[in-house]
C-alpha cells in the first residue's frame, strides 16, 4: 500500500501539535494525527495528490491564520515524503476513576467528531457514568462503527441545538472550525450548564473571550484549554485527561431538557 507520512517539523506560535508528531495518510484512510481540523484537511488533501501525482517528497510551511480559518496565530512546518518512520502513537492510559457511588449519570454533549472528538467518545461510552450525546455538522463526521450508548446527531447547524441541552449537561467544544466553536460559546453562555471546555490555544482564547465579552457574555465560565498539558496534546491524553477531571469534580444531579433530536426533524 502506497503511504505518505506527513510530519511537523516544527512550529512557531500556537500549535496543535507538536514537533515530531506523525501521520500516515493512504488512498483509503489516515493514521495518527497532527491535530486535525483544516490544517489535518490540508495535509491530507496534499498527501493524496502526491500518492496520485508519484511526488516523493514536499516540504510546507502552513501560517495558522484566517486563510484557514483559524486564529492560532502560529505556523507549522510540514515535512512529506514515503519514508516509512511512522510510529503506532497508541499509548497506555490508566482506568478512568469509577463513578461515586449512588451517583447519577451526567448529560455529556461531545460538540465535534474529530480526532480528540472521537477519543472523547471513544473513552466515555463504555464507562457509564455520562449519557452522550454527539454532534457534528454531517453524518460523514462520525466514524463509520460509532461506540454504542450514544446518540449521535448531525446537524449543519450546530449552535442552534444548544438550548437543547439539559442545564446539568457538561459540553467539550472541539470542532474543525473556530467559528462554529465561537458560536457554540455564545449560544452556551447565554444558558445554564454544569460545564463547558474548549480546545484552544491562547491566542484562540484570547481572541475568543474578547468576543464574548463584548457581546455582554462572561467568558470566565469556560474552561480552557481543556485536560492536562503537561501529558501532552495527543488526542486520547486529551481526551482521558478531561474525562478525568469531569469525574474526580462530580456530577450535578438530574435535570430534564427537550429531546434534541426534535430540533432536526
Amino acid at each position: 500500500m502506497s503511504v505518505i507520512y506527513v510530519e511537523i517539523t516544527a512550529t512557531r506560535g500556537s500549535a496543535p501539535r507538536d514537533a515530531g508528531t506523525v501521520m500516515a495518510v493512504t488512498a483509503e484512510g489516515t493514521q495518527g494525527t497532527i491535530g486535525g481540523g483544516a490544517l489535518e484537511y490540508r495535509a491530507i488533501a496534499m498527501a493524496r495528490e502526491m500518492l496520485a501525482d508519484g511526488v516523493a517528497a514536499h516540504e510546507e510551511t502552513v501560517p495558522l491564520g484566517p486563510a484557514l480559518g483559524q486564529c492560532c496565530g502560529g505556523s507549522v512546518w510540514l515535512r512529506f515524503g514515503r519514508d516509512p518512520r511512522f510510529v503506532d502513537l497508541d499509548q497506555f492510559l490508566p482506568p478512568l476513576p469509577p463513578m461515586a457511588p449512588g451517583a447519577a449519570t451526567a448529560p455529556l454533549w461531545i460538540w465535534g467528531a474529530g480526532h480528540v472528538g472521537r477519543a472523547v467518545a471513544r473513552l466515555a461510552a463504555p464507562h457509564g457514568a455520562f449519557d452522550l450525546t454527539w454532534i457534528d455538522t454531517g453524518e460523514a463526521r462520525f466514524p463509520v462503527s460509532q461506540p454504542q450508548k450514544i446518540t449521535c446527531l448531525p446537524c449543519p447547524d450546530m449552535p442552534r441545538l444548544a438550548h437543547h441541552a439539559p442545564q446539568n449537561a457538561h459540553h467539550l467544544i472541539f470542532t474543525y472550525s473556530h467559528e462554529i466553536d465561537f458560536a457554540l460559546c455564545a449560544a452556551l453562555l447565554a444558558r445554564p450548564f454544569a460545564s463547558c471546555g474548549l480546545i484552544a490555544s491562547a491566542t484562540k482564547k484570547a481572541r475568543f473571550y474578547k468576543r464574548l465579552r463584548a457581546m455582554g457574555l462572561d467568558p470566565a465560565r469556560l474552561t480552557s484549554p481543556i485536560g492536562d498539558p503537561a501529558r501532552g496534546k495527543h488526542p486520547d491524553l486529551i481526551a482521558h485527561s478531561t474525562l478525568t477531571a469531569l469525574l474526580k469534580n462530580g456530577v450535578p444531579a438530574d435535570d430534564s431538557a427537550r429531546d434534541p433530536r426534535t430540533a432536526i426533524a
